[in-house]
Parts: structure tokens; C-alpha cells; sequence
């Protein structure tokens, strides 16, 4: 990567790292799930102006309901119960290793000898976060927020299989993220009028000042369309795995930025478990090397010895 990748690559893990303060400071007073749907319903104007993905319309609806109202709805909603928000964007990290056990299962990708070494770190350092929390991360909060990692971890995987990144070029993922954003604000809504309430609906758009529109522009416009669009734009000029370990700055920026505006400075134990999950997810991107073609030759003549 050039230089100017690098910073770029830089600038959007810290944007999606501040991402988390900005949403801790502006939902206060607003319903998780009400904030979920004006930000996506911010986001679904997008669709004014990106393309359409090159896929159907199973895996647009499948999207939207997993890597967006599944993940963002659990996340909004343990961070409103109490979580950190350096701890959210650490524990939002096992997307990476859930991803690789569902796609393992459901599209039936053998996993690479560093990916199950990286799925065992991984797990290890969740365990510790998990039993290390300080007394301020209610125990539900942390499993509310881990279920929004595995319901985006399966909104990968749904991405994953319909090949929409292959299939529209470098735009393909911003696309479909943005014409995903199009399925949740109806249900967000529901899902608000449900277990919310009508009452805290109305006192949370009453409430609705400038910190909370502040918060939609940065999280809807800057962290999602500006922050996939320049992403996406560093995918297509470098490796992937050169520009997504970048994205591991991302719960290292909110939990300094957090540390020093909100005054919350994380446990030994989340801090030690938090290193051991990112250590995980770095060594899922391991490429193992090929074999020599010396060696490939010898194993293709021993299987046909066998198969004779």
C-alpha cells in the first residue's frame, strides 16, 4: 500500500472507531431502536444516487436484516443498558471469527490451519473480556452486543454467497449496503412501537436536539456512505489483506477516544482479553503458503495410486 492508502485506510478505522462516543453521546435520551431507524432511514437516501448491487433482491432483504437491524439494534441497545463504548467496539470484533465458523457450516468453507488457531484466540479473549467486564457492563449488555457480531458475522456470510462484491465491482459492497439500509427503518420502527413504547417514542423525538442529529449525519453519512465508499475504493487498488487489518485500529480508537472524553478506562482483564481477540482476528488472515509444485505433484500422484 502507498502511503496515501495507508492514512486513508487509517482515517476510516478511526471514523468507524469514534463512531461508537458519537453514538453513546447522541442517543441520550432517544430510544435504541427509534435511533436505528432515523439512521438508516438517513442512509436509505443514498439510494438516490449508488446503483443498484448486481444481486437479488433474498440477499438485499438478508443484509438489511442481519448486518444492519440485527447488528445495530442489538449494539444501540447494549450500549443504552450500560456498555462501554470502547468495549462494544471490542466485543463487535468477533464478527470476524463467527464469520468463519457460520461460513464453515453454511457454505461449507474448510477452515485454514491459522483460522482455527485464530477462532481459538478469539474465543479466549471474548471468555476473558466477558468474565473481566468492570461492574459498570451489565452481563445482559454484553451478550445483547455479542449477538449483534454474530448477527453480522451472518449478514457476511449472506454476503458472501450471493458474490455481490465480484459481481458489481468496487462499488458492489457499498451498494448493497446502502440499498440494505432500505429494509430497516420500517421494522426498526415496529420493533420500537413493540418494546419501547409509544410514550418513550414521543419523549425521544421530543428529545431529538442537535447532539442527536449530529450523531445520524456522522454514524448515517460519514461513517457508512463516505467510510464503505473510500473502503472500498482501497479493496480495489491493494489486497484485502492488506487494507482489513487496518480495521483492527478501529476498537483501539474507540476505546482511547472513550477513555479520554468519557472518562472510562477499561479493566485489565478487557484490556489483556482485548489484545488476545485482536491477535485472533490478525491471525485469521493468515494466508497459508501454497504448497511447492514439487510437493503438489507428489501428493496428486499418491491419490491417483489410490483411487486406482
Amino acid at each position: 500500500m502507498t502511503r496515501r492508502d495507508m492514512l486513508l485506510a487509517a482515517a476510516v478505522a478511526s471514523l468507524w472507531g469514534f463512531n461508537f462516543v458519537v453514538i453513546d453521546w447522541g442517543m441520550a435520551g432517544i430510544p435504541p431502536l427509534l435511533f436505528v431507524a432515523i439512521r438508516f432511514a438517513v442512509v436509505s437516501l443514498a439510494v438516490l444516487f449508488v446503483p443498484r448491487p448486481q444481486t437479488g433482491w433474498r440477499a438485499v432483504v438478508g443484509v438489511g436484516l442481519f448486518m444492519s437491524l440485527g447488528q445495530f439494534g442489538l449494539l444501540y441497545t447494549s450500549m443504552a443498558l450500560g456498555l462501554s463504548p470502547g468495549l462494544a467496539a471490542l466485543l463487535l470484533q468477533a464478527q470476524a471469527v463467527l464469520t468463519i465458523v457460520i461460513a464453515a457450516c453454511a457454505l461449507r468453507e474448510r477452515p485454514t490451519p491459522p483460522q482455527v488457531v485464530g477462532v481459538g484466540l478469539g474465543v479466549v479473549g471474548l471468555a476473558i473480556v466477558a468474565f473481566g467486564r468492570g461492574g459498570d457492563a451489565p452481563a445482559i449488555a454484553v451478550v445483547l452486543c455479542l449477538g449483534g457480531a454474530l448477527s453480522w458475522a451472518i449478514g457476511n456470510v449472506i454476503a458472501r454467497r450471493a458474490g455481490t462484491v465480484r459481481g458489481a465491482g468496487r462499488l458492489g459492497s457499498l451498494s448493497l449496503t446502502v440499498w440494505s439500509a432500505l429494509v430497516v427503518p420500517v421494522p426498526a420502527l415496529a420493533l420500537s412501537f413493540a418494546i419501547e413504547g409509544p410514550d418513550r417514542i414521543g419523549s425521544g423525538l421530543a428529545a431529538f436536539g442537535w447532539s442527536a442529529t449530529l450523531s445520524t449525519l456522522y454514524t448515517a453519512v460519514l461513517c457508512t456512505i463516505v467510510g464503505y465508499a473510500i473502503f472500498n475504493e482501497l479493496l480495489g487498488r491493494n489486497p484485502s489483506a492488506a487494507v482489513v487489518p487496518w480495521i483492527l485500529l478501529a476498537p483501539i480508537v474507540a476505546m482511547a477516544s472513550a477513555a479520554v472524553l468519557l472518562g472510562e478506562v477499561p479493566t485489565a482483564a478487557e484490556s489483556i482479553g482485548g489484545v488476545i481477540l485482536v491477535v485472533g482476528v490478525l491471525v485469521t488472515g493468515i494466508r497459508p503458503r501454497p504448497a511447492p509444485p514439487t510437493a503438489r505433484i507428489e501428493r496428486e500422484r499418491q491419490a491417483t495410486r489410490l483411487s486406482a
